[in-house]
């Protein structure tokens, strides 16, 4: 006669294999108690690539005791810190700690709030194949990676799982970057997804402070002749900023714009004549003299003549530099110092003859 409560307490339950469970077995599932180190204090050489990745190093009994319950693969472990009630995931990578030990990245220590020597919980666990996950770099350093695609790639070779909530770290060239992980998708009560043999969607967040440049239109110091508005985006100019910012189309030495303003300051006649006899109501003001007059105070000096050839003088801002002239060779000079002229083209011209032809019978004469 069958009895469904045969089994109930049956010792060597877990020992057979999966072709050898009787009907209605239930899996055990792996739970010890480690104490935790640091990967940097594992004997042996130093081993950068698991100081910054997701995986365990645990002692050989924890093999022997997951492949008696058949523990399927990858292996990935719920890790609880019950004092702080903490708790994240991970994957293992050797089984070659002492007994009693575990060996976890530095990062996970932080992210459980642990202490060398502190009791750790590691339970087995089964995460589904990730689909999308949300990152957020802890330092603005990130954006200076060229292709962070191909970074990531390679760090996440190093890591079995991701959760939500956890800062993991990632050296590249000689740099250490920290990562949060905001989403993961799909969405579980473990907040956490496989990253082994999946196709993995991976977008990020602006790194942590980092503030987004807001581009200044293009205007600049605004020219004589210049009228109405502007169009949008300021105006368009062939030159470059700092040029743009000095005007420099207005002051080059190849301007007319200079040399005009100069001759009008310097010149005498700035405006019309004026008629000795001139009609009464006459709108034209009549010009003051330039010689001062006896006991008078502050007499008006005429302006200084500006130079009309060669640069103009540049009013920069302080620790400012402008290299923007027109290059002009310099002229060749002989031993002694004096210019020497350049050679002119010689034998270039239609020669000429005294005797020309004589006139044929059209009266036409063709000069050699």
């Amino acid at each position: 006669m069958f009895r469904p409560d045969y089994w109930g307490d049956d010792p060597m339950e877990g020992v057979y294999g999966s072709s050898m469970l009787r009907s209605g077995g239930a899996a055990r599932r792996f739970d010890e108690y480690y104490r935790c180190y640091p990967v940097v204090m594992m004997p042996g050489p130093e081993r950068e690539n698991v100081n910054h990745g997701g995986k365990v190093i645990m002692p050989p009994s924890a093999l022997d005791k997951l492949t008696r319950l058949h523990i399927t693969y990858p292996m990935l472990f719920e890790l609880h810190n019950g004092a702080r009630e903490r708790m994240t995931h991970a994957g293992v990578l050797e089984f070659i700690a002492e007994e009693g030990k575990i060996y976890l990245p530095y990062w996970l220590m932080q992210t459980l709030l642990l202490e060398p020597g502190d009791l750790v919980q590691i339970k087995s666990t089964d995460l589904p194949p990730g689909q999308f996950i949300k990152l957020q770099a802890q330092s603005t350093s990130f954006l200076d990676i060229s292709d962070p695609k191909a970074v990531l790639e390679n760090a996440f070779r190093n890591f079995s799982c991701l959760t939500k909530g956890d800062v993991f770290t990632f050296a590249y060239n000689d740099q250490v970057y920290e990562m949060a992980v905001l989403e993961t998708k799909p969405s579980t009560n473990a907040k956490a997804v496989s990253v082994l043999e999946t196709d993995l969607e991976v977008d990020f967040a602006p790194p942590v402070g980092y503030e987004e440049i807001q581009r200044q239109s293009g205007t600049s110091t605004p020219r004589s002749g210049t009228s109405g508005k502007l169009p949008s985006g300021g105006l368009l100019h062939p030159q470059g900023t700092m040029a743009q910012a000095i005007n420099y189309a207005a002051i080059a030495p190849e301007s007319t714009d200079a040399a005009t303003g100069a001759r009008a300051v310097s010149s005498n006649f700035l405006v019309g004549g004026h008629r000795l006899n001139a009609k009464k109501g006459s709108k034209t003001p009549t010009p003051k003299a330039s010689t001062p007059t006896p006991g008078a105070s502050n007499p008006q000096h005429p302006p200084p003549v500006k130079r009309t050839n060669g640069p103009q003088p540049l009013r920069l801002p302080p620790n400012q530099l402008f290299f923007g002239y027109a290059i002009k060779p310099v002229k060749k000079r002989d031993e002694s110092g004096q210019v020497l002229e350049e050679e002119k083209p010689r034998f270039q011209g239609a020669g000429q003859t005294l005797r020309g032809k004589k006139k044929d019978t059209g009266g036409s004469a063709t000069p050699t």
